[in-house]
């Protein structure tokens, strides 16, 4: 099948689109359109103009309104723009009616995100993932432009009196679902041995926000050579790698990276990938302490750890990563107003948050090396604690770090 959604072309123009609403103020729209403009980038795109409205939903026809579009359009012509992207997914009606009216390429939030994975997939299970994905993205949105899926069936019986191409583009994408669906059961299948072929073993898996360092924290604690990058999505396929802290076997796990609005259809085709979250004994919550809306990055990933685990509530240990990169507004000692996210120092966040998780909180910078000991002392307890339990005749070997995790003479 053909790249699906972009093309391969270089720094193509974009414009992005967003909405202002009654449940996401213009700060936190201007947010979410900085992280959009990041998924640009990465898909390789070139952001040049951002348009906001201001709407108590969005427009059903044309997602923003007529006013709007003709605002768009006219700078879309203009500045010989050739993409535009929406920070929402669009409805079959709402992409139709947004391309007769601005005559270029549109693509949502969703459709972005498949294209990243499409690229950042390396091996066959991941293609297969993101494909599945992208079919079932594409299922609902075929028009007579995607004659191109395959050639005209033919046989006896396999064309029905009247059937039009895009009922038979329908048909191929079916079965191409149902074909994709049958080898992620047999991935799937070999994944689960491979899993029990480890044994035992106390497995932690790393888990957080896209592009917070999870993988570079890996290659940091296992010495491993994971692929680690500045951009989104970085890593799509889980790595597990065996770590040693003194005489304590276990299991580490990298696992690809959450993100607001991450498609459905991603997570259900990611299931054998996601399944390393679910069978982990600890989790190692990896957050960018350095990011604006850390806070709420947060909340998205314990929603989909929620969703994936069903509920389940795992142990978890919140690494604060990037302390390097941690700015905050200086407060003047004669300013009365209350503390805001924006002002807060390093030391106050480490207090509350301390205050808040008691000893399964820590903050480090994986790219500094910084507070990596510390990490490992922590880690060293609550895994010695599940493993002790499994194999109770292996107490007496650990002795390096005492219940505090200072390092015993």
């Amino acid at each position: 099948m053909k790249e699906f959604i972009l093309t391969q072309q270089e720094s193509e123009k974009t414009v992005l689109v967003g909405l202002i609403t009654p449940q996401q103020n213009e700060a936190k729209s201007n947010e979410y359109l900085d992280e959009l403009a990041f998924l640009a980038d990465t898909a390789g795109a070139v952001p040049v103009k951002r348009f906001l409205q201001r709407l108590d939903y969005p427009n059903p026809v044309t997602f923003v309104g007529k006013g709007k579009i003709e605002e768009i359009k006219a700078y879309v012509d203009e500045n010989e723009i050739g993409l535009a992207i929406f920070d929402d997914e669009l409805s079959p009606k709402q992409l139709k009616n947004i391309e007769e009216a601005l005559k270029i390429k549109i693509l949502d939030r969703t459709s972005l995100i498949l294209d990243i994975f499409a690229k950042r997939a390396q091996t066959a299970h991941a293609k297969t993932q993101v494909e599945l994905a992208q079919y079932q993205y594409l299922l609902p949105r075929l028009t007579r432009l995607w004659t191109h899926l395959e050639r005209q069936r033919g046989g006896i019986g396999m064309r029905g009196p009247g059937e039009t191409q895009i009922e038979t583009d329908r048909r191929i994408v079916l079965d191409k679902i149902a074909y994709l669906k049958e080898e992620l059961k047999l991935v799937d299948k070999q994944k689960s041995v491979q899993r029990k072929n480890r044994g035992k073993m106390v497995r932690v898996a790393l888990v957080g926000y896209t592009n917070v360092g999870k993988s570079t924290l890996m290659n940091l604690l296992c010495k491993s050579d994971v692929f680690a990058e500045n951009k989104l999505f970085a890593t799509l396929d889980t790595t597990v790698r065996k770590m040693i802290i003194d005489n304590l076997p276990f299991l580490v796990s990298d696992t690809v990276g959450f993100i607001r609005k991450l498609p459905t259809k991603l997570i259900e085709s990611f299931k054998s990938t996601l399944d390393e979250v679910r069978e982990a004994d600890i989790l190692l919550h990896v957050v960018d302490i350095s990011h604006p809306a850390f806070e709420e990055q947060i909340e998205v990933v314990e929603a989909t750890i929620n969703d994936i685990c069903k509920g389940e509530k795992k142990p978890t240990i919140l690494v604060f990563n990037k302390i390097d990169a941690f700015t905050c507004k200086q407060k003047d000692e004669d300013d009365l107003t209350p503390r805001t996210k924006e002002n807060i120092t390093l030391e106050e966040l480490q207090e509350t948050w301390m205050a808040k998780m008691q000893q399964n909180c820590i903050f480090i910078s994986a790219q500094e090396k910084s507070n990596i000991d510390e990490l490992k002392a922590l880690l060293y307890n609550k895994v010695k604690e599940i493993h002790i339990k499994r194999f109770p005749y292996n107490d007496f070997l650990f002795s390096k770090y005492d219940e505090s995790g200072e390092e015993l003479q």
